[in-house]
């Protein structure tokens, strides 16, 4: 999966690890072979997940709320992260 495929606020499923077929968002991105993970349940902002992108599956939505808050470094909190989430499975 090359990198510049991959947004802040795009949703992924994870292929591999304990966390296998669990929805994502990606948080941050720490370079090309890294981002950060979280969902607000099971991997909270604050202990976001390190993990690989070829272990990801990316989905064509992403949170255009999440990517602006993200990038003007506003306040998001977990329940935010578990609405959009929700919000967004109906999607795929």
């Amino acid at each position: 999966m090359l990198l510049n495929d991959l947004n802040v606020g795009q949703v992924v499923i994870s292929k591999s690890g304990r966390d296998k077929d669990r929805l994502f968002f990606i948080i941050k991105i720490i370079n090309e072979e890294y981002v950060l993970i979280a969902d607000g349940d099971y991997r909270k902002l604050d202990k976001a997940k390190l993990k690989k992108v070829k272990h990801l599956m990316k989905y064509k939505y992403a949170s255009e709320d999440i990517r602006n808050k993200i990038s003007n470094e506003e306040y998001i909190n977990d329940a935010f992260l578990r609405y959009e989430l929700d919000r967004l499975k109906s999607k795929l």
